[in-house]
């Protein structure tokens, strides 16, 4: 298991006051609240990290002119097939 670490923040009393009621709703303590949240935190940053990864991934769609030659291939590639049957 982990160490844990005791450290010490500052925030708005309104904030706080906040924290506190919804401490006290989940039944647990404002220390493991923080926690909480800053493993949600955490969890989300990775996931828009990986978002970010995958949409740069396939950012790299063919252009008009990658198309026309796609095309290109592709009625050649049909061409050479001839009368075949499958």
């Amino acid at each position: 298991m982990a160490t844990s670490v005791k450290t010490a923040i500052s925030m708005q009393e309104d904030l706080l006051i906040e924290v506190n009621r919804i401490a006290e709703e989940l039944k647990v303590s404002r220390s493991r609240l923080f926690v909480l949240a800053v493993q949600d935190f955490i969890k989300k940053q990775e996931s828009q990290k990986l978002l970010a990864q995958i949409n740069d991934a396939f950012s790299d769609l063919p252009d008009a002119e990658e198309k026309i030659v796609q095309s290109g291939m592709r009625r050649k590639y049909i061409d050479s097939l001839g009368d075949e049957s499958w």
